[in-house]
């Protein structure tokens, strides 16, 4: 099998709805066919369960994927406090680390076509005094779907959050999902959007949807296409 491709999920702020657009990703990409898993490197809130502490996000990923995998390959840093991931490990004592992100994500993607990573808070929330998440992410070059939480003031911090991630990575899509109760002038709002962000729109999940119903909002189309590997770099012959 060649070596997964991985879509990172992100989002205008907590609560934009990055679960549920993951979801919607992963049941989408496995009615296409593809072996899908999720993967949540960093959570920040979890909870007691007979299996040990879990972070529903993560439980939520692994029920959408469908897969066996255990759980500590699909969310590999649990931090109890729901709080920005850094200051969760302070209050644990413990650091983030990134070598641990990358072998739990490396175990995942030798097993399976796509994998979709859905981030914690925003592009920028940090992991320690040096990394963001965003900058986890932008050094593994993957592709960046930003979710757009719709109410009132998405449209500056989408835009925001376009500009950000743009420098550092490729924004192959957005998605805009819609919060109750619903903005005014919803419509609107999308449509400045999509004037505004280069990337194309995947689809708009109505309120209320479940992560089944969300995939049928996803353009299925667009997404065959940011699936698709990218081109191998071509060769130049250099005369001598």
């Amino acid at each position: 099998m060649t070596a997964a491709r991985t879509l990172f999920v992100t989002a205008t702020d907590t609560g934009a709805g990055k679960t549920l657009a993951s979801c919607a990703l992963l049941h989408a990409l496995r009615a296409q066919g593809h072996r899908a898993c999720g993967f949540k490197p960093v959570a920040a809130g979890g909870m007691e369960t007979p299996e040990g502490l879990r972070n529903e996000d993560a439980l939520a990923l692994q029920e959408a994927g469908g897969t066996r995998e255990p759980y500590e390959l699909i969310n590999p840093c649990l931090l109890r406090e729901p709080a920005a991931p850094h200051l969760a490990a302070n209050l644990e004592g413990r650091r983030i680390r990134m070598a641990d992100l990358d072998v739990a994500h490396r175990e995942l993607a030798s097993r399976y076509e796509m994998v979709v990573a859905e981030g914690a808070g925003g592009w920028q929330v940090p992991l320690d005094e040096v990394w963001t998440l965003g900058s986890w992410v932008a050094e593994r070059e993957w592709p960046v779907i930003l979710v757009v939480g719709m109410r009132l003031g998405c449209l500056n911090h989408a835009l925001l959050s376009v500009e950000s991630i743009t420098r550092r990575a490729k924004l192959a899509g957005w998605i805009a999902n819609v919060l109750p109760p619903q903005m005014p002038l919803l419509e609107g709002n999308i449509e400045t959007l999509r004037k505004r962000i280069a990337a194309p729109l995947l689809g708009v999940i109505p309120a209320h949807a479940d992560a089944a119903s969300a995939a049928q909002a996803l353009d299925a189309d667009l997404l065959r296409r940011i699936c698709q590997p990218p081109p191998p770099p071509v060769e130049l012959d250099v005369e001598e």
